[in-house]
């Protein structure tokens, strides 16, 4: 097994979001009166570069904090700031170790503790968060992994427990497929007992069968305690797409992690999308998919086809729309909701209630238009 491995397009758009997310999170919380002290933790580590010397993760996460515009109101300490990074394999494990050293000195006379544990994800963990004194303030923990959502969700359920902690869990459809014959113990680790998932029905193309273990996967995040669990899908403009599930207790959290997905910087052509969307949703996306002569300024096709989704059971307040796209979409905000919904109305597609005036969070709207049918989210 090399040491050292050529970066995928996927894994550097995801860095982008990471290191977008991670710009945001270590200040806002650093400076809050109430938090004592926060933890990051990168439970599948690897060897913090690869093989054109483009950074990992935890070589840029530890960067962006020590250089960050916002330090002198973080007020570093060790005492304050841990990074934990794990790694399993040996000479990865010594290979980040020494990386580290050479980029930024001693760890033990940084102004924040440095970890790195030559380890297991699934074992080390939670020892570790124990050891540094991680419970009762902010964690932001990801695993990371090449695909494997080998996590037991008692990890997950123990996070969510803590004030402020959210977990980046990497969504491998194959890893499920390949397990669910072989080792079915550990899908009974992963979802939390063999009552909470049933095989893959064969019937389905690999596709929607992929989609039925995300939404599995899904419950048993929101099972585990995290209010909201946010799916989403990173696309390179070549090479494969790489899936991520995002689980938090706050809404500012999730506002603040789209709109690091918003920031990102896609002239490559690199997007992100929500992992969910069926051959239906995409039919009904297709339908009301304005042409580039009818409209180049129309709202996204795939906003509008959310927006018609919150309301196929029936009339819903802007309110409730806006909190619909927070909650149930991998990418778009409340702040979109409007836009949509003036767009589809003035197309004659949404009606409103009342029917003149200014559109507010009570303004009562419903669809006029029959649209494909499309599952719910």
């Amino acid at each position: 097994m090399d040491v050292l491995w050529q970066q995928e397009p996927a894994t550097e758009a995801k860095h982008r979001l990471y290191k977008r997310y991670l710009d945001a999170w270590f200040p806002i919380l650093l400076q809050q009166s109430w938090v004592e002290r926060v933890t990051y933790v990168d439970a599948f580590a690897g060897p913090g570069e690869y093989e054109k010397g483009e950074e990992g993760s935890p070589v840029f996460a530890l960067d962006r904090l020590l250089t960050h515009d916002a330090r002198a109101r973080m007020n570093l300490s060790r005492d304050r700031v841990t990074l934990i990074f794990i790694e399993g394999n040996a000479a990865r494990h010594r290979h980040l170790s020494e990386l580290l050293v050479r980029r930024f000195g001693p760890l033990d006379e940084l102004p924040v503790n440095v970890v790195v544990k030559h380890g297991r994800a699934e074992v080390d963990t939670l020892p570790l968060l124990n050891q540094v004194g991680a419970w009762g303030s902010p964690i932001l923990a990801i695993f990371d992994s090449w695909g494997n959502v080998g996590v037991p969700l008692h990890h997950l359920e123990t996070i969510s427990s803590n004030p402020a902690s959210e977990v980046i869990v990497t969504f491998g459809p194959n890893w499920f497929s390949r397990r669910e014959k072989e080792e079915p113990h550990s899908l009974d680790q992963v979802f939390g007992g063999p009552q909470y998932w049933s095989p893959s029905d064969k019937s389905l193309d690999p596709q929607e069968r992929w989609r039925s273990w995300l939404e599995t996967y899904r419950d048993a995040v929101l099972r585990a305690g995290f209010k909201f669990c946010i799916p989403f899908q990173v696309l390179p403009k070549t090479g494969q797409p790489l899936n991520l599930v995002f689980g938090t207790g706050h809404e500012r959290a999730v506002s603040a992690f789209k709109d690091a997905m918003w920031k990102v910087d896609s002239s490559d052509g690199m997007r992100f999308c929500d992992p969910r969307t069926t051959v239906a949703r995409e039919a009904a996306m297709a339908a009301i998919r304005p042409t580039l002569f009818e409209d180049v300024d129309a709202p996204d096709p795939e906003l509008l086809a959310f927006i018609a989704d919150s309301l196929r059971s029936g009339p819903k307040t802007l309110e409730v729309i806006r909190d619909f796209l927070l909650r149930e979409t991998a990418r778009w905000l409340p702040k979109h909701a409007a836009d949509g919904v003036r767009y589809m109305h003035d197309e004659g597609r949404i009606a409103r209630t009342p029917a003149t005036g200014r559109l507010t969070k009570t303004t009562v709207l419903e669809l006029v238009v029959s649209q494909p049918a499309s599952p719910g989210i």
